[in-house]
């Protein structure tokens, strides 16, 4: 049966009658929207990160982390040409409304347009940063652009270049939306809306988190804006003189992935879910509509506890040990940490959980994305990082329910990952930023801003108050106090994770494409370079008992592999 098996990053509809998805499982789908039943599905090399229909509704354009955007023929998905000049990921691709043009924002920096042959028409460079939204204006030959360097930016084909340009004061921007008027819509990391209209810029909060996502929908003259804070907003954008008047919020349900909404019709609107399929929300009578939503088996995380059982977590918050059923939190977890006498959890919904039960130990403003346990005044202790920069940190005393005792601004972006050795704490961020903090103190002692050249995704502890990063920029880098030592890796996606072995000889590095690759710090050689998935490699953990690095994938599954004498053998 056709069905997603990770999670929906875009989503699409079009005519009330059909709605296609795009997934971390590599699939595209179309679905009869009647009936919630799939017709025909389309498979990218890489990640299927975003999906829109053509005017008309006879093609389908999706954009991939295969450095590629395709268009397809609908309803039977034959691919029709490939957009293939990008050197990064493909995170917006968007029909011209009238012209047989198509457009495309990559983390390669620049902007793109195709015809729908797939011929370069125009390669327009400016930006300083990935792009991650796109907008035609009107029906003109004009193209509006946001990005992570902070600006929104005008671009012409008759001029050849960039024509415009509003600088938003450095704050990442990763979605903009432009009505029938003109007025350009921008939602910011700081859960602000900036407003753009008749050469003025003005600014207004709207949500407690990051705005991920702006959908303007012209029939009621409506705009949609998503946040990591967990709620969905409808605001009025008839009177643009008058400013954006909220109507209605609303909160997500634990499977709705706040990155990507279509209006199905004028009170419907299709949602991206971490689930098997899409998810409806009927404005008007305030519901959600998930039938057909079922888990997958993506997993997030995997960890080894004291007593050598293998822990593993994911998408559908069911917590699993040595391949049985554990608990179930209710909620998209990202990490699984052994703190004291306790394994943690979280994720999606903000919330720490007990990952033996499922209870609820605390809840935070936004997402949770990875943890480290550490120990502080003989007290067992760890920081969670979180989505909107925290470090929210706790202390895990035997018998005792664990105590929230600081909160600490370790980044004022996502926080990537975690680690701590030495009496130092050390978290990387999406802003290719890296933090020290004091485990004594819990004050700062330490920062570089541009630690990495792209994002920063992962972290892992070395021994003597060493760490390694690793980024999309393909690199590892092994710090020694606030010097890093760059080492280029074998990947040619972006690397996801990192983990050390006890010691801190050999660093593994798992990438979005589903490659492990080791570095033995001793001889600078990569003795594993090793794809045991097709899917992406989620986390990495060292299984100290066992001699083998643990890699889990979104494919659900988990691969053991072991290094010896300098050379790749797949553990039993």
């Amino acid at each position: 049966m056709i069905r997603h098996h990770g999670p929906i990053s875009g989503v699409a509809a079009f005519g009330g009658a059909l709605v296609a998805t795009a997934g971390y499982d590599n699939q595209v789908i179309l679905w009869d929207a009647a009936r919630r039943a799939p017709l025909a599905r389309a498979v990218h090399d890489h990640l299927a990160n975003q999906v829109t229909f053509s005017p008309d509704g006879r093609l389908l354009l999706t954009s991939s982390s295969d450095y590629t955007a395709r268009l397809w023929s609908v309803p039977d998905l034959k691919l029709r040409a490939v957009l293939s000049d990008q050197k990064d990921d493909v995170e917006m691709s968007v029909f011209h409304p009238a012209r047989e043009l198509l457009a495309t924002a990559s983390r390669d920096h620049l902007v793109r347009v195709y015809d729908f042959m797939g011929a370069l028409v125009a390669r327009l460079e400016g930006h300083t940063a990935d792009v991650i939204s796109i907008a035609w204006v009107g029906e003109s030959d004009e193209l509006l652009t946001s990005s992570d360097d902070g600006t929104v930016k005008r671009w012409s084909l008759a001029a050849g270049g960039m024509v415009g340009e509003v600088d938003l004061g450095g704050v990442e921007t990763d979605t903009i939306a432009i009505t029938r008027a003109g007025v350009v819509y921008a939602g910011n990391d700081d859960g602000e809306i900036i407003t753009i209209a008749d050469g003025r810029t003005g600014k207004a909060p709207a949500h407690e988190a990051g705005i991920k996502r702006l959908v303007y929908h012209a029939a009621t003259e409506s705009l949609v804006s998503l946040s990591y804070d967990r709620t969905l907003r409808v605001w009025d954008a008839a009177d643009a003189g008058a400013g954006l008047r909220l109507t209605h919020t609303a909160e997500f349900p634990a499977q709705v992935w706040a990155r990507s909404c279509a209006f199905l019709d004028d009170t419907t609107v299709v949602f991206g879910t971490f689930g098997s399929s899409y998810a409806l929300y009927r404005i008007g009578e305030g519901t959600w509509d998930l039938e057909g939503v079922q888990p997958t088996a993506c997993v997030n995380a995997v960890a080894t506890t004291a007593d050598g059982a293998v822990w593993t977590t994911g998408d559908a918050g069911t917590v699993w040990v040595d391949g049985r059923r554990q608990a179930d939190t209710g909620s998209l977890c990202n990490f699984l940490v052994e703190v004291g006498d306790r394994v943690l959890s979280g994720g999606q919904l903000g919330r720490v959980f007990d990952a033996r039960d499922g209870r609820v130990l605390h809840q935070h403003r936004s997402p949770l994305n990875c943890a480290a346990a550490f120990s502080r005044d003989g007290v067992p202790h760890v920081v969670v990082g979180a989505y909107t920069g925290e470090g929210l940190v706790f202390a895990v005393r035997p018998g005792e329910e664990p105590e929230h005792v600081a909160t600490l601004p370790l980044h004022s972006n996502a926080v990537k990952g975690v680690a701590v050795s030495g009496g130092s704490l050390f978290a990387v961020c999406a802003d290719a930023s890296v933090s020290w903090f004091s485990v004594e103190s819990f004050t700062e002692i330490g920062r570089v801003e541009e630690a990495h050249a792209r994002i920063a995704n992962g972290c892992a502890a070395l021994p003597g108050g060493r760490f390694a990063s690793v980024s999309r920029d393909l690199t590892l880098r092994l710090w020694d106090g606030r010097t890093g030592h760059t080492v280029p890796t074998p990947h040619d996606h972006s690397v996801k994770c990192v983990a050390a072995s006890a010691d801190g000889r050999l660093v593994a590095t798992g990438s979005y494409a589903g490659a492990v690759a080791v570095y033995d710090v001793m001889t600078g050689e990569w003795p594993v370079v090793a794809r045991p998935t097709t899917a992406g490699v989620s986390s990495l953990h060292w299984d100290g008992a066992r001699g083998v690095f643990l890699a889990s994938s979104y494919d659900g599954r988990v691969y053991p592999l072991r290094v010896e004498s300098s050379r790749p053998e797949r553990a039993a």
